[in-house]
């Protein structure tokens, strides 16, 4: 017996309902970059594992998915490698690229290849998938789209500002109503700084992130486990319960960080940015959240997150800015700041609250009956002439009953059925049937589209 088809756990395939709501998703994201000045591009699929590998802490360089290398992939392995199963060691010799995990790292690769054609600042945006080796749940897959904006070459935090427009205005066309979440990578420092703490910054900004997922005690423990004090656990509890206006959660926060420049400096571009964004109206919720961390470690600045405030589900939306991406690669001082809509999480979402506009989920809008050779030959010009004025039509390709062929009509939800019989071609008309109320109207081939 044949074995049954399947697919990877953490990966979906997509029909064509679904992909023109996915497809609406890019390109409304895409019409907002573009309105900002973005710029498209394109990264391939895979990279050298040298460029992925250490650019996402500890924890991302375990999801990474590591491709075997071709051909005799074990030439050069021992028989003592393989029988010491050092997994690190062998994956290795075994391993030279890998899929991309974001669209972030590549680009800062992309920027640094390329940097003699670019003209700074250089505003692009990428739509493409990544792939991540994480355990599947509700929200979170193996292999999903990121749609990522990211401009370089400039430290203003106008940028930032512009960032916060784009996803107000993104998320107002998709008609969700979000919550906007900033923080800044120099209050964490700062607060390590204030505790006692500031070599486990990276430590913390991990325990910290986790917050949503599994609760104060659990970030708690996590932080004794990681050798945090006690009594810098104790400290850090007040910053992490703070409550308020952003102004008062501000106002709290310079006393709490008046020794440290690097906090202070943090509380001065976020009070830049939530203070120039006041200055739009913005659709969506800004929040100051202290305890939003963004564990990836290539952050430097301001950093974003966006929940759905009427679905339970993870963040849709995040970003921030990163000053020594680029450094890596060769190309130092180069500074940077992005956000990523998480395409997948956002369809979903969409899904929940059923927020499609109706002609995004109709893909014909009239379908043409097949009554014979003499009929086809009477409606191929009218259907070429809907299809140049933008009418998404077809016709049935088989003269098969009228029962099948309505019953094709009402499966694929084709709102309006054209029927084309001896006495309409005798007075050079057509039936038009309105699917949804039954109606019947007998028009000339111009009336057709006045009558949809």
């Amino acid at each position: 017996m044949a074995q049954k088809p399947s697919i990877p756990k953490g990966t979906r395939d997509f029909g064509p309902q679904e992909m023109s709501r996915r497809n609406y998703i890019f390109n409304t994201i895409r019409e907002v970059y573009s309105l900002y000045g973005f710029q498209q591009i394109e990264t391939p699929a895979m990279e050298n594992l040298s460029t992925l590998m250490g650019k996402y802490g500890e924890e991302g360089d375990k999801l990474l998915f590591k491709i075997l290398n071709s051909g005799d992939f074990l030439r050069g392995i021992s028989s003592e490698d393989l029988a010491n199963g050092a997994t690190g060691h062998l994956a290795a010799q075994l391993c030279e690229k890998g899929l991309r995990y974001d669209l972030t790292v590549p680009f800062a690769r992309y920027v640094v290849q390329h940097r003699e054609e670019l003209t700074l600042p250089f505003r692009r945006y990428q739509i493409q998938p990544v792939w991540r080796a994480d355990r599947p749940q509700k929200g979170r897959y193996r292999e999903f789209y990121q749609c990522d904006a990211d401009v370089v070459g400039s430290d203003s935090l106008l940028c930032e500002v512009e960032l916060m427009q784009i996803i107000d205005e993104v998320f107002r066309r998709f008609g969700i109503r979000v919550c906007i979440k900033i923080n800044n990578r120099k209050i964490l420092s700062g607060i390590a700084e204030m505790i006692g703490e500031a070599d486990k910054i990276v430590d913390i900004t991990v325990a910290i992130d986790k917050l949503d997922k599994i609760g104060l005690d659990a970030v708690n423990e996590e932080l004794r486990e990681d050798g945090i004090s006690e009594e810098a656990i104790q400290k850090l509890q007040p910053i992490i319960n703070l409550s308020g206006t952003n102004d008062e959660k501000i106002a709290t926060m310079r006393k709490v960080l008046q020794d440290s420049e690097i906090g202070q400096k943090g509380l001065d571009e976020v009070e830049y940015v939530l203070r120039n964004s006041s200055l739009f109206i913005l659709h969506s919720s800004l929040e100051l959240d202290l305890t939003l961390a963004r564990g990836l470690n290539y952050y430097t600045g301001c950093i974003f997150e966006v929940k759905a405030l009427d679905v339970e589900i993870g963040s849709i939306t995040g970003g921030g800015r990163y000053d020594n991406l680029t450094g890596i690669f060769g190309m130092p001082g180069l500074s940077g700041v992005g956000i990523s809509f998480g395409a997948d999480r956002i369809y979903d979402v969409l899904n929940q609250l059923n927020l499609y506009p109706e002609e995004v989920t109709t893909a014909t809008q009239v379908l043409f009956i097949n009554f014979g050779e003499k009929e086809t030959d009477y409606s191929l010009p009218i259907l070429k002439q809907l299809r140049e004025q933008g009418i998404r039509c077809e016709i049935y390709p088989d003269a098969s009953k009228m029962k099948k062929q309505m019953q094709y009509a009402n499966q694929k939800g084709i709102p309006f059925v054209i029927m084309t019989g001896e006495t309409e071609m005798a007075e050079g008309k057509v039936m038009l049937k309105n699917m949804t109320t039954g109606e019947q109207k007998l028009v000339k081939p111009e009336e057709i589209i006045p009558n949809l």
